[in-house]
This record gives C-alpha cells, structure tokens and sequence, in this order.
C-alpha cells in the first residue's frame, strides 16, 4: 500500500506544495510545530533516508537548502533546523523548520493551526521566494 507521502506525491492527496522536481518535493506541514515547517519528500518509496542511494540523499540535501532559503526569505527566523526522524511515515522525509530556539524544534509542543487560504498563501509566497 502506498504511503501517505507517496498519495500526495501522485495527486491523490492535496497539499500546500512549496517546491517540486523529477526527484523531490517540498510541502508544508498541516501540523506544523512553526510558521513555515516544511516537508522534503523523495519521490522515490523508500522508508528510511539513509537507504537512499548516495547520489539521491546528496541530491535530497542540496534540493533541501533551496527549499530551507526560500523559507528563510519570508519566515522571519534565526535558522532553519533539520530534522529527520523517519517514525510517524514510512517514507524518507526531512522537516525544515524556521527556528529562533532550540526548543522551536520540540514535537512535542502544541501544533499550530491555519486556515486553507493561510496555508495557501504561505506556500505561495515561500514557492515564489
């Protein structure tokens, strides 16, 4: 069965898409732990990033950066924090997210809310950075 990310990947599935190309994809996340937390996804199914082939997870990392400035362009923030957890979607993916704390990246902490159109302009605007 496909994954979750796999379902948005082929259209199944709407979501606020920042960046794409014939490798990645980069969308925000609908429970973002910050303004701006953005997922980048390989295209390819592949459960744990570090069985991604070298190429592929170099390629995943330098896809990321571009993502992580456009951000940065339009979140106003210290830094974008990296976090690869791999647990909640078996399905290689990082989290970008804008951090001026270390404690920004706590996931535990209650997950923000917006409406449609707040997330639709966000990713228009981080997208058109």
């Amino acid at each position: 069965m496909a994954t979750l990310f796999t379902r948005i990947i082929n259209g199944e599935i709407p979501c606020y898409k920042i960046a794409e190309n014939n490798l990645f994809i980069a969308f925000l996340d609908i429970l973002p732990v910050a303004k701006g937390h953005t997922l980048v996804v390989p295209k390819k199914e592949i459960d744990y990033i570090f069985d991604l082939p070298n190429e592929e997870l170099q390629a995943l990392n330098l896809f990321a950066k571009e993502v992580a400035r456009k951000i940065q362009a339009v979140v106003p923030c210290k830094k974008i924090g990296i976090s690869v957890i791999g647990l909640e979607v078996p399905h290689a993916h990082m989290h970008l997210i804008p951090i001026n704390q270390i404690h920004d990246m706590n996931f535990e902490k209650e997950r923000l809310t917006f409406t449609p159109e707040e997330y639709t302009e966000l990713a228009a605007e981080i997208s058109n950075a």
